[in-house]
């Protein structure tokens, strides 16, 4: 293994320790393996997309808001452990262009940062999206569901940000649109049967909700 990427393994590892919401060392070495296997399919340069994987949630808004806009935590880390500036912009560019932004999303420039994108994405899908959601609500003393209060689709960038409503509207308002925002081959057919999943529960949560199952 190369020798940044060991060493960006063992920063996430402490920096995520305490994390409870879902966004912890395990999502990032998920979303750090499939984005490597997707960048082995698209022919995207595997060291850059394993870098940016790992560091994407550092300086997520929701765990460090305010290294959010310089991306401190990530550009510190790699200059630390002798990254040129090259590497470090360029790394820096694609964690920004990782982050769900309802209708504001953009397709990302390069073709690295469509990896990582996908696997951020596939790691909000599936079953172990449904596990996310769900505890990354709990953690902000959100309700499973309220069924008085419908999703807000469409949302901007800005709207999504403020949100704050109960578990199951976050399928709604960003999960099952996630199958059509893919950008690789490999994410999209990943996507389909999470996807599908998704529903399934879905349906499944409301038969016993009404008590019907």
């Amino acid at each position: 293994m190369d020798r940044a990427v060991s060493e960006t393994i063992e920063y996430i590892r402490g920096f995520f320790s305490k994390d409870f919401s879902g966004h912890d060392y395990y999502h990032s070495m998920r979303v750090y393996k499939t984005a490597v296997r997707i960048a082995e399919k698209e022919g995207a340069d595997t060291r850059t997309v394993a870098l940016a994987a790992l560091l994407h949630d550092v300086d997520d808004r929701k765990l460090s808001p305010e290294t959010e806009k310089t991306k401190a935590n990530a550009a510190g880390f790699l200059r630390n452990i002798g990254e040129n500036e090259e590497t470090v912009s360029e790394i820096i560019k694609i964690i920004g262009e990782v982050p769900f932004l309802g209708t504001d999303s953009g397709r990302p420039t390069s073709k690295e940062a469509c990896c990582v994108q996908d696997a951020d994405r596939l790691d909000a899908m599936g079953a172990i999206g449904i596990a996310r959601t769900f505890a990354f609500g709990g953690s902000h003393g959100r309700a499973i569901y309220d069924p008085e209060i419908p999703p807000v689709l469409f949302m901007n960038g800005e709207e999504y940000k403020n949100r704050v409503s109960h578990s199951v509207n976050h399928f709604y308002e960003k999960l099952l649109l996630l199958k059509n925002m893919m950008n690789t081959g490999e994410g999209k057919a990943l996507a389909e049967k999470r996807d599908a999943f998704l529903r399934e529960f879905l349906e499944e949560f409301y038969s016993e909700w009404s008590g019907e199952s």
